[in-house]
């Protein structure tokens, strides 16, 4: 049968000790030999050891002593061994060692009064107990609060046992006047504790009559009221009235402990918008106050609770929360975020983009190592502002605009995005952006910005002004043509006979196959892929981006080149007048082409260029050399077309799932239904007159 246990002690498993090696030890007079002897047989009988034999001799040789640290371990044994037989009733041999507990409750000393006090809150048996009810009792008035405080826990432990009110009839009246008495801070709040336990509505009287000096009680008391306060107003909804005021009261406590405990308990106990208000600037000022980043994370669930079921009173607040962002753990920043992110309102939005733009330029100053995800975090909760009140797009795209070259790549990305859903979603800012981006595209470092950034570039390019510094930009990025001299690529094929590429990987594959007789085989095919780790070079306007980006092999943005030079081209037929100038384009247009392609089939490289790319640089090359209609409307048109129906299906999906998080059930249908106002005897029994009228 499983039992309680109320000592746990960490046993290194070794060379098991003897019983007969700890009897030898107790029995002598060594007391550091009777110290280990002692915290060995205790080990023992932790892990499920008996040791019978060892009592009578404990009896003998370890009660009598004097030592502080053999009576203490003493105890712990006592604590720890079977009192009874099966049948439930004590040993006869525990008559043996009450005897020596009322020496201990009358011992001179007060360590050893206090840890026997202590011992008794975990014996269960009566007949033990009861015979030390007096000298418990005499402990209630003892000058040491040390004393005090350990008996007052000792009488509530054995009130609170089967029988224990008729061993201690008087206890709720004996304890009530230590309260009023008593001024140690611990024994007071344990004396308290006994009330709330045993005696609730004695405790609850104590409470009312010294509400106005509940503010000078401790810390210890305090949470202990607040604690009573939330039993009786679970149990009793209409007295919460009269206790909300101690809360509000113990608000402005000097203990952070006491203040986080009021706000809980003010926010389970009352819905009223000035009781929200008060607890949510208390997890404010705990959130600014407090420098541990666990209490932080804390308090900043409990706020988020606070926010989805009062959002009203919470939006007032935002900008209270949003100072937790001066915390420099990405944690606490990521849920400050979010938290408002979903307290913005058309009359904070300006405040909150302001705050975050600020917040994103302290990022390019700062010496942190996770500046970089800290601003992207930034990044993204601008943009997810920006779609939700794009009057605010204005006011911070330019500024994020300066970070598409930045050297997190996550947080450049981030940034690109939101430029091609900004410049999609909001006609006016088109001309400026693209200005911007064609400005700073040389700064460009990352593979992947640069292809999102040139089909930007090709999509909204629309005068003849922008698409011809577009083309000018890229080919300046591009630089001089050809891409390698005849010597290099001599140099590259000598190196590669005599060093292996290592970067290629041999892939196979198997297959069924359908033989001429109709039966199956199996057929292999091996191909041989190259793989090459992503790049990031530094941009500058005399070693263009694109260049150095091509030159390590990255064909994939060799083909978004292509096909944003070819829409370029082809716009320009529609808005240049001069076909000179147009087929003058086109030319060179091809000679960019044509250079990638002998790029890619040249040896100056580690690995040629792929067939995805290659079909793609090829099919740019005949639509300039050869285009209709239908082909240009494909590729002026219907591309935008596509990703203007994603934007319309992302921001119908993000509806859908704010939709069902509304729709989200907070009670089941089976739920019982409190009805309050009937709590009352006369509205119980009028309603129940009415029923039986019915």
């Amino acid at each position: 049968m499983e039992k309680s246990c109320t000592l746990l002690i960490h046993f290194d498993k070794g060379t098991p000790a003897i019983a007969n090696e700890i009897k030898e030890a107790l029995e002598g007079n060594d007391v550091s030999a009777k110290v280990d002897a002692m915290k060995k047989a205790i080990m023992l009988l932790l892990n499920g050891e008996t040791l019978p034999q060892l009592f009578i001799t404990i009896v003998r040789y370890v009660l009598p002593s004097e030592d502080h640290t053999v009576q203490k371990l003493l105890l712990l044994y006592l604590e720890i061994i079977e009192k009874t037989d099966a049948k439930g009733r004590v040993l006869p041999e525990m008559i043996l060692i009450c005897q020596n507990l009322r020496n201990n409750l009358q011992h001179p000393n007060e360590y050893i009064r206090g840890v026997t006090l202590r011992f008794l809150c975990r014996l269960n048996e009566t007949e033990i107990i009861e015979p030390l009810i007096p000298s418990v009792l005499q402990n209630l008035e003892h000058r040491h609060p040390f004393i005090r405080r350990n008996a007052i826990l000792a009488v509530m432990s054995i009130y609170k046992l089967p029988q224990g009110d008729q061993l201690l009839v008087d206890a709720p009246d004996m304890i009530e006047k230590v309260l009023s008495t008593e001024q140690d801070p611990s024994a007071k709040r344990n004396a308290f504790l006994m009330l709330f336990t045993c005696a609730q509505e004695r405790a609850t009287n104590y409470l009312l009559t010294h509400v106005d000096r509940v503010s000078e009680w401790g810390e210890l008391l305090q949470m202990v009221v607040l604690e009573l306060i939330r039993k009786v107003c679970r149990t009793n909804r209409g007295e919460k009235a009269k206790y909300i005021k101690i809360i509000i009261a113990l608000l402005n406590s000097p203990s952070t402990a006491v203040i986080y405990e009021c706000a809980g308990t003010l926010v389970s106990l009352s819905s009223a918008p000035s009781a929200i208000k008060a607890a949510a600037n208390t997890y404010c000022q705990l959130l600014l106050s407090q420098s541990d980043n666990n209490v932080k994370l804390i308090v900043l669930d409990r706020l988020n609770e606070l926010k989805s079921s009062h959002r009203d009173v919470m939006v007032d607040l935002i900008m209270d929360v949003l100072r937790a962002l001066l915390s420099p753990n990405l944690d606490i920043q990521r849920k400050t975020l979010d938290i408002v992110l979903e307290l913005i309102t058309p009359r904070n939005i300006n405040e909150v983009v302001l705050l975050l733009k600020k917040e994103v330029v302290k990022t390019q100053t700062g010496e942190l190592e996770k500046n970089g995800e800290y601003r992207q975090m930034l990044i993204q909760a601008i943009h997810s502002c920006a779609i939700k009140y794009p009057e605010v797009a204005s006011t911070v795209v330019h500024l994020l605009m300066d970070f598409l070259g930045d050297s997190n790549v996550a947080s450049a990305i981030d940034v690109v995005v939101f430029v091609r859903e900004i410049i999609e979603t909001n006609p006016k800012l088109r001309v400026s952006i693209i200005t911007r981006l064609l400005d700073t595209f040389y700064q460009i470092r990352a593979a992947r910005v640069c292809s999102c950034a040139l089909w930007i570039i090709g999509e909204y390019c629309l005068s003849l002004s922008e698409v011809e510094s577009a083309i000018a930009t890229i080919k300046q990025c591009l630089g001089d043509l050809p891409f390698y001299s005849a010597s290099e690529e001599g140099e590259a094929t000598d190196a590669s006979k005599k060093i292996p590429q290592a970067s290629s990987i041999t892939i196979s594959s198997r297959r069924p196959a359908v033989l001429a007789d109709g039966t199956y085989a199996t057929q292999s095919a091996a191909s041989e892929t190259a793989f090459s780790p992503p790049t990031i070079v530094q941009g500058s306007l005399a070693s263009g981006n694109l260049r150095s980006l091509l030159l390590t092999g990255d064909f994939f943005l060799g083909a978004v080149v292509a096909c944003t030079l070819t829409k370029l081209v082809l716009r320009l037929e529609e808005v240049q007048p001069s076909k000179v100038e147009v087929n003058k384009a086109t030319t060179q247009t091809l000679l960019i082409l044509v250079s990638m392609l002998q790029l890619g089939q040249s040896h100056v490289l580690p690995h040629p260029i792929d067939n995805d790319s290659y079909d793609r640089i090829v099919l740019c090359m005949r639509l300039l050399c050869n285009t209709g209609d239908e082909i240009r409307k494909i590729w002026l048109q219907s591309c935008r077309q596509s990703f203007v129906k994603m934007l319309s299906e992302k921001q119908l999906r993000e509806t859908e799932e704010l939709k069902a998080k509304a729709q989200v059930s907070h009670a089941q249908p089976d739920d019982l239904i409190d009805f309050y106002h009937l709590k009352s005897r006369k509205v119980r029994k009028l309603f129940i007159v009415i029923i039986l009228c019915a």
